[in-house]
């Protein structure tokens, strides 16, 4: 018995782990994201108050949390890397551990009662007899208690997600709002707040269902009910936010329809940049543009994936020639990812090929991936490099400008997102939004190398984080991979199409071809105006929060 309640705390925290990581793929049992974080809040809350340092064992609890969670939600990076994918969760579980810290900070403590006749030993006998009961006036019964303890909370938790999204260059995978990507009416609050405003609703959620069932018992030991005005106006939060969604998708600003087709060629990685495979993958992608081409009526943009062809495009004869050829042949628009050397740099970037050739236009990613396409420190850590191996054995250089292509029908402005960028949300606005050059991008287009995973489940996490980006900016989404998912979204976050064989896998090789609907004067969002103003204002609220908590601390020892 004594074991049990001593490993209790532990065990909890590693099924917040486990229930956190069950939302996403492969599993996707989205529902658990409102119970997720109660395992290890009532470890933090309810064990462990005679430790001799609690603050430690309570940042080692949220710790185990999140080396749990993702261990489990990243082990598609085991694709990559076995010993980098083992490495970097140390990195990331620190937010959890923070977090837990945070959440013994604001742990809800039950007011002494102050005795005025003396502390003799009556008074002794009464204080140890109440102490067997927990006491009517206890925090857990006070709903704005509960509220005010949910809201800065979620508020911490929102703040460390956004955190977590750009320290280091970033890695914001599946946050606790990316849970819902399938639930399009209540992502809509993301054209007001970004993903970082539902993270805050099912952290909120998360605090109150806590709350909720320990003031229950509560009252039922003390015989004391009051009105749970915390549990009514959560829930009352929650279905105004769904009446929004649902309204906001009956809203819609005059469209154009576009004929659009991609390719996914499903090029193993270990065979794109060999030269012995070079004609095969030319025969392939000439093979599956004839098809995307002769659909009827033809195709005004075809979009190939990231890094398509065997060598870099503008500066590799063999490859220049074959992308020019067919953009001659075609009477359409082409756009495709590719390498691009300038000088001693090397670029991750897309072109955008029209007018049967004669005009060209590049975009240089500017979000490179750490680990990924650079090495972090390569030439002064050098056991970083030797974790990664050969996996990436030079370091892209990041473009500088947001580039908004133009196509051939000069309505439509496209936003060239590159692999990761379409999972952050601050930099896809910036396409968005109109500057001297350009109007602002009205689709969204992300070229990808998801071969990257093989077949896990990284591919389809990686399109739960870019669906968001639909909402956020409303604009629809064409994503071309390599593998993986080549599918169409619409402005509200729906994928209207999807590329998949005839047993619904969507690792294979084909055209995805249909029409995208294109707002042709665009309104600018909330979102695309402001940015993560909404996660700002939670990180303002939790650090004013630690100043008061550590203020009052102070003021009561004096």
């Amino acid at each position: 018995m004594k074991t049990l309640l001593t490993a209790w705390p532990w065990l909890a925290a590693i099924c917040s782990g486990f229930l956190y990581a069950a939302c996403f793929a492969p599993f996707n049992l989205t529902w658990f994201c409102w119970i997720a974080l109660t395992p290890l809040i009532a470890a933090i809350w309810f064990s462990g108050t005679e430790s001799r340092h609690p603050w430690l064992r309570n940042l080692l609890l949220g710790y185990v949390a999140g080396l749990t969670f993702f261990w489990i939600v990243f082990s598609w990076l085991t694709t990559v890397t076995v010993l980098g994918w083992f490495v970097l969760q140390f990195y990331m579980a620190i937010y959890f551990a923070i977090w837990a810290w945070f959440c013994d900070l604001l742990r809800p403590r039950a007011r002494k009662r102050q005795s005025s006749w003396g502390a003799g030993k009556w008074n002794q006998m009464l204080v140890q007899a109440r102490s067997t009961a927990v006491p009517a006036h206890s925090p857990w019964t006070k709903s704005t208690s509960n509220l005010r303890l949910s809201f800065i909370l979620a508020a911490a938790w929102t703040t460390l997600e956004w955190l977590r999204g750009w320290v280091f260059s970033g890695f914001g995978w599946n946050g606790l709002g990316v849970a819902l990507h399938g639930n399009w009416p209540l992502i809509q609050l993301t054209e007001l707040t970004g993903v970082g405003g539902l993270s805050f609703m099912v952290a909120f959620v998360n605090v109150i269902v806590l709350t909720t069932a320990y003031r229950l018992v509560v009252e039922a030991r003390t015989r004391v009910m009051r009105p749970h005005f915390d549990f009514t106006v959560t829930m009352a939060g929650i279905v105004g936010v769904l009446i929004f969604g649902l309204r906001a998708t009956q809203v819609s600003p005059p469209t154009k329809p576009i004929r659009v087709a991609t390719v996914q060629s499903n090029v193993p990685q270990n065979q794109k940049f060999d030269p012995q495979f070079t004609r095969r993958i030319f025969d392939q992608f000439l093979r599956l543009s004839e098809i995307a081409l002769r659909s009827n009526p033809p195709p005004d943009l075809l979009v190939w994936p990231e890094s398509s062809m065997p060598g870099p495009v503008l500066a590799d004869q063999e490859s220049y020639k074959f992308v020019m050829d067919l953009a001659a042949s075609a009477d359409t628009d082409l756009l495709l990812g590719t390498i691009d050397i300038d000088k001693r740099d090397v670029y991750n970037a897309a072109l955008l090929v029209s007018d049967g050739g004669d005009h060209v236009q590049m975009y240089r990613k500017v979000h490179l991936v750490p680990f990924g396409e650079y090495v972090p420190g390569r030439h002064t850590v050098p056991l970083l490099a030797q974790i990664v191996g050969d996996q990436v054995p030079g370091d892209f250089k990041e473009g500088s400008e947001h580039t908004v292509f133009t196509l051939t029908n000069n309505d439509v402005h496209v936003a060239p997102l590159i692999c990761f960028e379409d999972t952050i949300g601050e930099l896809t606005r910036q396409f968005a939004l109109p500057n001297e050059t350009s109007p602002g991008a009205n689709l969204l287009v992300d070229v990808t190398n998801d071969g990257w995973f093989q077949r896990s489940a990284g591919s389809h996490q990686h399109l739960a984080n870019a669906i968001f980006r639909c909402v956020e900016t409303r604009r629809p989404m064409i994503r071309a991979a390599n593998t993986g998912v080549t599918c169409f979204i619409n402005q509200f976050g729906r994928v209207t199409q999807m590329l998949q064989d005839e047993k619904g896998s969507t690792f294979t090789e084909g055209v995805l071809a249909g029409e995208i609907k294109v707002a042709i004067e665009p309104e600018l969002t909330f979102y695309v105006r402001h940015g993560e103003l909404f996660a700002k204002a939670c990180t303002a609220i939790t650090v004013a929060s630690i100043f008061v908590l550590f203020g009052v601390r102070r003021w009561k020892r004096v």
